[in-house]
Order: structure tokens, then C-alpha cells, then sequence
């Protein structure tokens, strides 16, 4: 079970400069075991230096008891092992301090330096020791043993712990970095999921500001010409009986218009839902694999959503003038076709603004200009003051203010400039230039 850095950073410590209580009770121990090993090989070095046994015992117990620090200070536990190996005592802490001095952070020449030192001093003792008991005759071996005791000794005794602790420092300080690896890892991946998130965010606050642009749109165009028709239905329908039949049926197709294309925006919605739904049940997703989903299936909302174009500009300047409008449409240039969404800007920028027209000067001719230039579209509605009486001035048509608004959103969404204001004869000009690619 791994363990995170704010898990080791809240786990509980040991006593003094131990990590953990367990560390702390293993140095404990084995700085017990070398001190009974050093009380034990002092009364052999008492005897031998004619001191006191009581002073042996007392020293091997003082001298042993320094492996309890092996941990804070090695280098000091190896010297000690060491100093004391003419006596012929310390075995134990010389194998543990070896080993926890290779496994420590120290430089590598203070440890060469040290094992070499504890190696030359066993090498010496050892040479000592046996040629000692060859005098004495308790071994009869040949001149060759001397130096092959003293070296397999001397070796033995330091080779392994210096490995084993070389490797296990070497384990544990790659152990460490993969945890600060993980820990970072893991940082980075909260990261991207509040960056993909907040990503998400934007991209659903963008689908609705692009749905309540349509909406309106649709809505407001269709509906505004819809009023004109009925108050204008409402003002012939005892005089000319034909007209006010006429009348009813363009506001009958025009209800049918907006509602078809409302259903067909309201699809795209629900489609778009679904799959984005059918998505997160059949995928456990992570966070950021959720924040990306969103983010992907508001864009699919946004590409799939049929616009009209401006093939249809025609029937839009067609339904102004059978609601009573004056509209002078003028083209310039070659037709060509443009991406979908430039067609579609372009179209609702023209719609928007006769809507307008409709709503704030009811009965004043608009002149619409279309430029199709080399690499951009230009559009230009502009409308006359409107006369004092109109025959749809009874409308009463509400504003909300959004049109001239989302107009713009759209054209500088596509690096367009758009422009807006009232004309010096009174009338009211919106123009807009869209680049074509």
C-alpha cells in the first residue's frame, strides 16, 4: 500500500531523531546485544592490559552502547568501532555501522575513507590475533594462514555491510523519488482536472450564450413579423376580407417556421444530451476525463446546429416586405459560398436588424447592402426615419435590448468589427465586416 506525502508528513514520529518508535527500539536492541558483546570481550582485554575486570566490563558496556546513535551520527560509530578494534572487541557495531554509514546521504569518499580505515584496522588485528595463537600453539598451520586468516577476516567483515548498505541507500533513495514523482504526479493531475473543469465551465457558458442568441433570433424575427401581420390583419379584416386572408396564412406559415426550427435547435439539445449521458454510464471517467466529456459534447452541440445561409436571404427580405416593409436589397460582387457559421452570422446580422426595423420604425424603407470582397463579407442594413403614422405602429412591439448585443457577439466571435448607431437623417445603420476565412 503506497503511502502519499501528506500521509508520511501527518504519520505520527518516534522519540528524539528516530522517524518511527519501531526504528527507535531496533537501535535500542541492538545497542543492548553490543554492549553485552563488548562486556564479554572486556574481561579478556582486562586481563590482557592487567587493568581491573570490573574496568573491562564497564568500558566494553560504555563502548557497545554507541550503537544506539548509528542512525544520528554513523561517522562517530564507526570511529568508535575502530578505536577499539586492538581490543578485540565491537565486532557487532562495526558490522551495523559500516552498514548504516553506506546506506546514509554522506559523500562517497568519507565512506571509502572509513571502510577502508575499519579495513586495514581488522586486517591488523586479525594478522596479530592468529599469528598470537600460532606462537602459542593453539594452531598448527603453516606461514600461509597468517595472512589468508587476516585477509578472509578482515574482508568478511567489511565487504557485505558496505554493499548491503551501499544498495539498500541506494533503494531507498530511489524509492523516495518515485514517491515525490507520484506526490507531484498527483498535483499535476488535480491540476488538469480543475484547469479541464473550469474549461468545461466556459465551454457550457458559451453553448448557452449561443442557444439564447438563437433563441432569439428565431424567436424575435419570426415572432416580431407575426405581430406586424396580425395588427395589420386586425386593421383590414372588416375591409378587405382577401388581404386579412392572406394575412392570417403568412402568420400561420411563420409560426410553423418558428416552430420547426425551434424543435430542430431543441433535437440537436436533446441528441447532444443523450450521448454525452450514455458516455459518463458507460465509462467510469476521472475528473478530468468528465470536464473534457462535457467540454467535447457542448462543442458537438455547437457544430451540428443547422443554421440558415445566406441562399436565403431572399425569403428573409421576402417575409419584411409582405409584412408591410420597404426593403432595397443590393449585392455586390461575386457570390461565393463561406464557411457555415460565416453565412450564419451573416444572415442573423441582416435578420436582427430588420427585426429591429420592425420593431422601432415601423413603415421606414431599409436599404440592405450585401459586398462579397476579396477576403472578407460586408453587410449594411440601413433604414429611413420612419413615417409619424403607420398602419403597424399598433403593434407595440417589446424590446429586450440583446439584439444589437449578440449581433456583435457573433461578428467578433469570427474577428468581425461590427457597428451600430443612428444616422444623421434620423434613421438607424448597422454594418458588419466578417473576414472569409
Amino acid at each position: 500500500m503506497t503511502t502519499t506525502g501528506e500521509e508520511r508528513a501527518t504519520a505520527p514520529g518516534g522519540p528524539w531523531w528516530w522517524d518511527r518508535w519501531r526504528s527507535a527500539a531496533l537501535d535500542v536492541g541492538l545497542a543492548v546485544v553490543s554492549a553485552l558483546e563488548c562486556a564479554a570481550e572486556g574481561i579478556r582485554f582486562a586481563e590482557d592490559a592487567g587493568i581491573p575486570v570490573a574496568a573491562g566490563i564497564v568500558f566494553g558496556v560504555l563502548a557497545g552502547s554507541v550503537l544506539v546513535v548509528r542512525r544520528k551520527w554513523p561517522i562517530a560509530v564507526v570511529l568508535v568501532s575502530i578505536a577499539i578494534t586492538p581490543a578485540q572487541m565491537g565486532y557487532l557495531m562495526g558490522i551495523v555501522g559500516l552498514y548504516t554509514l553506506a546506506a546514509s546521504e554522506l559523500p562517497r569518499r568519507i565512506i571509502g575513507s572509513l571502510a577502508g580505515m575499519s579495513l586495514v584496522g581488522m586486517l591488523i588485528v586479525m594478522f596479530v590475533r592468529v599469528r598470537q595463537d600460532m606462537a602459542r600453539g593453539e594452531l598448527d598451520l603453516g606461514d600461509w594462514f597468517v595472512p589468508f586468516a587476516a585477509i578472509t577476516t578482515a574482508v568478511g567483515m567489511t565487504a557485505p555491510p558496505l554493499l548491503l548498505g551501499l544498495y539498500v541507500g541506494a533503494r531507498r533513495r530511489l524509492m523516495e523519488s518515485l514517491r515525490e514523482r507520484a506526490d507531484s504526479l498527483e498535483r499535476e493531475l488535480m491540476l488538469l482536472a480543475e484547469r479541464a473543469e473550469e474549461r468545461a465551465e466556459w465551454a457550457r457558458n458559451e453553448e448557452r450564450t449561443r442557444i439564447a442568441r438563437e433563441m432569439h433570433d428565431v424567436v424575435a424575427h419570426r415572432v416580431s413579423l407575426m405581430v406586424v401581420h396580425a395588427a395589420a390583419l386586425q386593421a383590414v379584416a372588416r375591409k378587405d376580407p382577401e388581404k386579412a386572408v392572406k394575412n392570417a396564412a403568412l402568420v400561420g406559415d411563420m409560426g410553423r417556421q418558428a416552430l420547426t426550427e425551434l424543435r430542430e435547435m431543441l433535437g440537436v439539445l436533446r441528441s447532444g444530451d443523450g450521448r454525452e449521458r450514455r458516455e459518463r454510464s458507460a465509462v467510469p471517467l476521472a475528473a478530468v476525463g468528465v470536464a473534457a466529456a462535457a467540454a467535447a459534447s457542448a462543442s458537438r452541440v455547437a457544430d451540428e446546429a443547422e443554421g440558415p445561409s445566406l441562399s436565403d436571404m431572399d425569403e428573409l427580405i421576402g417575409q419584411s416586405a409582405a409584412a408591410g416593409m420597404v426593403v432595397d436589397l443590393s449585392v455586390e460582387g461575386d457570390a461565393r459560398a463561406y464557411a457555415a457559421e460565416i453565412e450564419q452570422t451573416a444572415y442573423r446580422v441582416v435578420q436582427e436588424a430588420l427585426t429591429n426595423v420592425h420593431k422601432h420604425a415601423a413603415g421606414a424603407k431599409t436599404y440592405v447592402r450585401l459586398a462579397h470582397r476579396v477576403s472578407e463579407i460586408a453587410m449594411q442594413v440601413e433604414n429611413e426615419p420612419p413615417p409619424e403614422v403607420s398602419s403597424a405602429s399598433s403593434a407595440r412591439l417589446p424590446s429586450g435590448g440583446n439584439g444589437l448585443l449578440g449581433m456583435k457577439e457573433r461578428v467578433v466571435a469570427l474577428g468581425g468589427v461590427f457597428v451600430s448607431g443612428p444616422t444623421d437623417a434620423g434613421g438607424f445603420r448597422v454594418s458588419a465586416v466578417i473576414p472569409a476565412s
